[in-house]
């Protein structure tokens, strides 16, 4: 076989290289993760100078081009990860930076969505995002990461788990759609909006469960 042949099945596998990465590859997907930053960053920006009551095309410009960055900042959540099991690139920065990254980005943009600039001139939010809907996002988020570091203080693996899984999915999906949706006031796009809305706070609100339960579970062990 090729060395050419080679080295694209190397990259195509699963299997981490082995020993700890170097070089480039050690800092890549780190840098991934500050991108996912900077990203989120300029999404919001451009979230809090949006008008509903004066949307025009400007406002047309400034809905894509949020759009567009919380997309590509969601991609590089899968991203950083996948090259760090890939590369054997875990690093102390990257356990604590890549979930904070996650947490920015989905947290800020939900609750910027949840803003009076988002109020249209009927007095209609126009993202179906109430205002109480981030602080259920938020209330789950603190409560996992507090429960997380008691447990886990205590030597008991408090990992995540697929709920959690379900809940990143359901979360970017869901404000995907809502940026998306936000070029047009058609009744059916207020619609899914709307639905959109429902969905990621009632799963991101039943992903707390199962660690309720493991907490519970674990409790006489603490």
């Amino acid at each position: 076989m090729s060395g050419n042949h080679t080295a694209t099945l190397m990259w195509m596998t699963e299997t981490p290289i082995s020993g700890p990465a170097s070089g480039w590859r050690a800092r890549t997907p780190n840098a991934l993760t500050l991108l996912r930053l900077i990203m989120t960053i300029g999404c919001v920006a451009l979230l809090t100078v949006y008008d509903a009551s004066e949307p025009g095309s400007s406002g047309a410009a400034i809905t894509w081009g949020a759009f567009a960055l919380f997309v590509l900042a969601s991609v590089t959540d899968a991203l950083d990860g996948y090259l760090a099991r890939r590369w054997n690139a875990t690093s102390r920065f990257g356990r604590v930076m890549d979930p904070l990254a996650d947490k920015v980005l989905v947290l800020g943009v939900f609750i910027v969505l949840a803003g009076p600039n988002f109020v249209d001139g009927a007095g209609t939010l126009v993202t179906g995002v109430a205002p109480w809907m981030p602080v259920v996002a938020l209330t789950r988020e603190l409560l996992v990461t507090s429960l997380r570091a008691v447990y886990e203080g205590a030597g008991i693996d408090f990992s995540a788990i697929w709920t959690g899984k379900i809940k990143m999915i359901a979360q970017v999906g869901g404000l995907s759609l809502i940026l998306f949706a936000l070029r047009s006031d058609a009744e059916h796009w207020l619609t899914i909006k709307s639905v959109a809305a429902w969905s990621i706070t009632v799963v991101t609100a039943l992903s707390m469960v199962p660690y309720i339960q493991k907490a519970r579970a674990a409790a006489g062990t603490v």
